[in-house]
């Protein structure tokens, strides 16, 4: 089984107020910390939606800034024409995720229940998704999710959701849920 990871970066952080991959936890930039934590996991990364370094950029599809739909559908195509079985979504700003998170969402089509955006996909939904997303006004995960009939999963511990520098801020003060298994902080 091979598996993609696919950081969704394209969004605009209007909430944010500004560049939310590029803001600082810890001395590095979230997307950073999220890639850090879903390499181990993967047989390659993907940023969807932006360029990061010498990672794999996709640009969204079928077209830039419709959400993190076009960010999964740029890497659910991807995935299908490269040879990989399954992609591992998440967010630029999940900078605590855990470092089994693709064990604990286990057969794809699954999604976590509390940020649908972070999800194990077949790559085989690639020709689905793309034709859905062409016919749908509404481009909403939880659609897709239905659709596609994705499992919920909730996950051992709740993963941050970064939208203000607020939040940000309230991740830098739980240095807990970034502990790793042996205690030390992972990035």
């Amino acid at each position: 089984m091979t598996r993609l990871g696919a950081i969704l970066a394209g969004g605009k952080a209007t909430r944010f107020g500004s560049d939310k991959a590029a803001a600082q936890l810890d001395g590095l930039s979230l997307i950073d910390h999220v890639i850090a934590r879903i390499e181990p996991q993967c047989d390659a990364i993907a940023i969807c939606g932006r360029a990061h370094g010498e990672y794999i950029s996709l640009p969204d599809r079928p077209f830039p800034s419709e959400g993190p739909l076009s960010g999964l559908n740029a890497a659910l195509r991807y995935a299908a024409e490269q040879g990989f079985d399954e992609i591992l979504s998440v967010a630029c700003d999940n900078a605590d995720l855990p470092v089994d998170l693709a064990d604990q969402l286990g057969l794809a089509p699954s999604y976590v229940v509390e940020q649908p955006v972070i999800g194990l996909w077949p790559a085989i939904l690639a020709p689905k998704l793309e034709g859905w997303m062409r016919m749908q006004n509404k481009r909403a995960m939880m659609a897709w999710i239905d659709e596609c009939a994705a499992r919920p999963v909730t996950l051992r511990e709740p993963i941050a959701n970064i939208n203000s520098p607020e939040d940000l801020e309230l991740l830098k003060q739980s240095a807990g849920t970034r502990a790793g298994d042996n205690g030390k902080s992972v990035p």
